[in-house]
């Protein structure tokens, strides 16, 4: 008999092959992605206007809005503007990523998708523009917060690079803090400069409402919180203490570490925050089906744009 498998299976799910099937074509592709846009008809993403025109004569743009008398697609005026890859290139990169835990490395996209490994690096990171949501409510609690480091060992750095490095243990390492609400399981975190105690403060300050109970680790940035704080003392041994604990937190860093090393080998600290604003956006949408997903990512595309000059910058 069959069984459903372990975690959320209580979920939709949408293999490769039925959707390669919905959609075996870009003009399949494109009709989708223009419903998933414009449910209530085309709306001009200039002006707003709903009085459009479609077809004509220009060559890659397939509306004309009557208002301003600008021309525009799909893609406008979102992270696939100007994008010579295809709808169908873009869906599937879209459903790799959402469905992928440890993420897809752009070797990966590249071999699978039949495009540059250029174009598979630069197609993930705008991506990854989907799932930054600046419109978000504070975290009402229990919440766990946490901090970790990032970085590669320097045992198998090159002798230039290890030269660099004065000090021991987390020199070099790129801090990233975070936060997770218990009632909701979602997480938000960030890259920071520091683990002093206004940066981690100011962090959980911003994302957590005042009211909420918090709990961290014992690390000396956490002392002095204006929360109803508790703290559990690694330093001694003590992990758990009734529903004073950060493992919730602590597995978030566990999945972002394992596909640090396992999926990507290497992330540059100049891209870090890029790939936590992944891994915390696939985490708080994996409660939904995969169609949902995929619509909440293109729903996230919107007004944001990420060109290559400006990612390598």
């Amino acid at each position: 008999m069959a069984r459903n498998g372990p975690g959320k299976a209580f979920r939709k799910g949408i293999t490769l092959v039925e959707l390669i099937r919905a959609y075996p074509d870009d003009e399949a592709a494109k009709q989708w992605f223009v419903e998933m846009r414009w449910p209530d008809g085309v709306e001009c993403p200039h002006c707003g206007s709903g009085n459009i025109q479609q077809g004509g004569t220009h060559k890659t743009q397939d509306y004309r809005c009557r208002s301003c008398r600008k021309w525009f697609s799909v893609k406008t005026a979102s992270v696939m503007q100007g994008s010579n890859l295809g709808y169908q290139t873009w869906l599937l990169a879209i459903y790799l990523m959402s469905t992928s835990l440890k993420g897809v490395a752009s070797m990966k996209l590249h071999r699978d998708l039949g495009i540059t490994q250029k174009s598979a690096w630069h197609l993930a990171h705008r991506i990854r523009e989907c799932w930054d949501d600046d419109a978000e409510m504070p975290f009402t609690g229990p919440v766990e917060a946490d901090e970790t480091y990032m970085g590669g060992r320097r045992a198998n750095m090159p002798k230039a690079k290890r030269k660099e490095l004065t000090g021991r243990g987390t020199v070099g390492k790129t801090v990233v803090v975070g936060v997770k609400d218990r009632a909701t399981n979602e997480v938000r975190a960030a890259v920071v400069e520091g683990t002093d105690a206004a940066t981690l403060q100011s962090f959980i300050v911003e994302h957590v409402d005042g009211a909420a109970r918090v709990f961290t680790d014992d690390h000396g940035g956490y002392v002095g919180m204006v929360f109803d704080h508790e703290r559990i003392n690694h330093s001694a041994g003590e992990y758990v203490r009734g529903e004073v604990h950060t493992q919730g937190i602590e597995s978030f860093w566990s999945m972002l570490k394992r596909a640090h090393k396992g999926t990507f080998h290497k992330i540059s600290p100049k891209h870090m925050h890029r790939y936590v604003t992944e891994f915390s956006g696939r985490h708080n949408a994996r409660v939904l089906d995969t169609a949902d997903q995929i619509r909440v990512m293109v729903e996230g595309m919107i007004g944001k744009r990420l060109r290559y000059p400006d990612l390598i910058a």
